[in-house]
């Protein structure tokens, strides 16, 4: 039983060392810790590189840089600088650094705890549970995982419940995603659009969230027949620029002339700006795919492996912790719609069918063109 706390912190930390997109889902605890403490200073820490999520943030006062490998040095002059410098530190990501930053920096802390892997045998569970009872320790509530039921937005926002004598308020308001300002387009690219657009985001972090190469010509091919661009968007990450550039080569010429590939060449804020433009969305599950939500433009996206009810991308103003149903062929909820492929064993949470980065994943293979177009068909006729 977690006892209400009556602490007004003057200065806070959110700790979020992980990817762009986990930076991301952190924006709504911030609105609501925001409304707690109108007047306290916020600073966040995450990695270099995987901050451009907060540019323009109006609730953050300073951002703070760290390596994702650090050494001695950069530790030392890391941890002088944050050293008891804080009333309150947010531990958003179970990691035990993220933990220790927390531990360093702030009188007070509350944390996400990492759940047990599925399946394993109990000396990993009893790992895992020594793991937390230090972190449970010097926190004054935490939050467990749940990667099948609980969403990350939710999850993030429960960190708060120990300030809240009635925490079902933490859910009772329309809650919101904040993406960063956006940038303008270079002129190059901006010259280019000239009619209304669809951004398609083919690359994931990892192998086995990827969609088949053949069925993104399919769609970029009847998107240009239906009379739209198609504005290709990735990484600069060379695995991405490099399938956008094998789409690509598969398109006819008359096809090719109305994709536009942005490949790499867009920031952050960026592509925000490119997004709020764009007549749909279309991606699969990774950051910019939050980022293309969080804009409020229609977003369609590919789900494999992921369970939607832990990593959707936020329905803009849903009221509620759950916008998601685990298994659901199309399921849509505001400007979200999500499809996922057939099979009993979807979602598995696994790397795929091999449970590796670089697997296949049967179920997105089985994801049919048909079924996306059918999905556009529905999100076009109500725009």
């Amino acid at each position: 039983m977690t006892h209400f706390s009556n602490l007004k912190p003057k200065k806070v930390l959110f700790i979020a060392t992980r990817q762009i997109g986990d930076v991301l889902v952190t924006t709504p605890l911030i609105s609501k810790a925001r409304e707690l403490w109108p007047d306290a200073e916020f600073h966040f820490l995450g990695y270099k590189g995987k901050l451009e999520m907060l540019k323009g943030n109006p609730d953050i006062a300073q951002v703070i840089e760290t390596s994702d490998r650090p050494g001695f040095g950069e530790y030392l002059s890391l941890f002088n600088r944050l050293f008891q410098r804080y009333d309150l530190a947010f531990v958003t990501q179970p990691s035990d650094r993220a933990y220790l930053y927390g531990l360093v920096s702030a009188f007070h802390r509350v944390g996400v705890l990492g759940g047990h892997p599925q399946g394993k045998q109990s000396k990993v569970v009893d790992k895992s549970n020594r793991q937390n009872a230090w972190k449970k320790f010097i926190c004054m509530h935490t939050v467990d995982v749940d990667y099948f039921s609980q969403h990350v937005i939710a999850e993030k926002l429960r960190l708060l419940e120990v300030f809240f004598r009635n925490p079902l308020e933490l859910f009772s308001k329309p809650i919101k995603v904040t993406p960063p300002i956006g940038e303008a387009l270079t002129p190059v690219i901006a010259g280019e659009l000239t009619q209304p657009y669809i951004v398609i985001h083919p690359g994931p972090l990892t192998a086995y969230k990827r969609w088949p190469l053949a069925y993104w010509q399919k769609i970029i091919t009847y998107l240009a027949k239906r009379g739209f661009q198609v504005v290709l968007s990735a990484s600069p990450a060379k695995q991405d620029l490099q399938l956008n550039h094998d789409i690509f080569s598969l398109l006819e010429d008359n096809i090719r002339k109305q994709v536009i590939n942005t490949a790499g060449k867009l920031s952050i804020p960026q592509a925000g700006s490119l997004l709020r433009a764009a007549s749909l969305y279309i991606g699969v599950d990774t950051s910019i795919t939050h980022l293309a939500a969080a804009c409020n433009t229609p977003t369609i996206t590919l789900f494999g492996a992921t369970p939607p009810t832990n990593f959707g991308p936020w329905p803009n103003g849903f009221i509620g912790d759950q916008p998601y149903q685990l298994r659901s062929r199309s399921q849509t909820v505001g400007n979200i719609t999500i499809l996922q492929g057939p099979g009993e064993c979807v979602p598995c949470r696994k790397a795929g069918c091999l449970d590796r980065a670089d697997s296949y994943s049967e179920c997105l293979d089985l994801l049919e063109p048909t079924q996306v177009i059918d999905a556009i068909e529905k999100v076009l006729g109500q725009h």
